[in-house]
């Protein structure tokens, strides 16, 4: 009963984390709010690892830590941020929660693992339905690029976690948070002060709750409620609670920003978490 909790307030975190988005990007450039919160949740761990005395990982695995802080943090939540611009929360959810299609994809291609015939179903089954969203989103009106940038994100996120799986049993789970942060803070500062010329201005009450609640609440609670997740739940059981974060980022965009999803949107969704279900279904058989 326990773990069932943790696992729902865990997918409320997710899920939240992509409503609570909206209270900061209309006053600051995405990359720069990104790049302030990553350095907040960096500087927040490093104290952790510090009264913790932990040790840092070596070259090896702290290169793949890099890479999951490059393409995995940085990345997935650059592509997710700047679609949250012309895109409702929810809809950036769920194009979001792709990735393990291309994770999938991705163990078949570059690591030569079998992919069952039920989770290649899966994968066609939850591409269809981004198919449906995306061509619906068009059709109304809503411009393709965001998107793009929302799947190129869930793109770059599962590079991350291909490229840092086989570190993942030897680093510990506080470790791997602060060295990722790191890395994705200076990557997005770099990326920001490229791409955006508007520099972050006096946020408002709004802006500074949301930025605190992306840092305490997201980037340091909800990853610590994944791992103490993992431990006290089938691997199976924490990846499939993932799959509620889309519908319950549309419920809370819906309650709290007012925001309107069409049919095809519904559809769409539908079709995409039933894929994904059976994507992770094949895997726990």
């Amino acid at each position: 009963m326990a773990g069932f909790g943790l696992g729902l307030l865990f997918v409320l975190i997710w899920a939240s984390a992509f409503t609570a988005i909206k209270g900061l990007v209309p006053e600051w450039p995405p990359l720069w709010a990104l790049a302030i919160r990553f350095c907040l949740v960096a500087l927040l761990l490093g104290g952790v690892l510090a009264w913790r005395g932990l040790r840092w990982p070596g070259r090896r695995d702290g290169a793949r830590l890099g890479a999951m802080g490059l393409f995995g943090s940085a990345g997935y939540l650059a592509g997710a941020w700047l679609a949250a611009l012309t895109l409702p929360s929810g809809l950036v959810a769920l194009l979001s929660s792709t990735a393990p299609l291309f994770v999938a994809l991705g163990e078949a291609i570059f690591l030569g693992r079998r992919v069952p015939a039920l989770a290649w179903a899966g994968l066609a089954l939850g591409w269809l339905g981004v198919a449906v969203l995306g061509a619906g989103r068009g059709a109304a009106g809503f411009e393709l690029h965001g998107v793009l940038l929302a799947l190129g994100g869930a793109l770059s996120q599962a590079a991350g976690i291909l490229i840092f799986a086989p570190a993942r049993g030897r680093v510990d789970a506080w470790t791997a948070n602060a060295v990722q942060a790191a890395v994705a803070a200076l990557a997005l500062i770099l990326l920001a002060s490229l791409v955006e010329t508007r520099l972050p201005g006096t946020p408002s009450p709004v802006a500074i709750f949301s930025l605190a609640y992306g840092v305490l609440v997201v980037g340091i609670g909800g990853y610590a409620l994944y791992f103490t997740m993992l431990k006290r739940l089938p691997p199976a059981t924490a990846a499939a609670l993932q799959l509620l974060a889309p519908p319950v980022a549309a419920l809370l965009g819906w309650a709290l920003l007012g925001e309107v999803l069409g049919w095809t949107d519904v559809a769409g969704g539908l079709v995409t978490l039933a894929g994904l279900a059976l994507l992770f279904r094949a895997r726990a058989s």
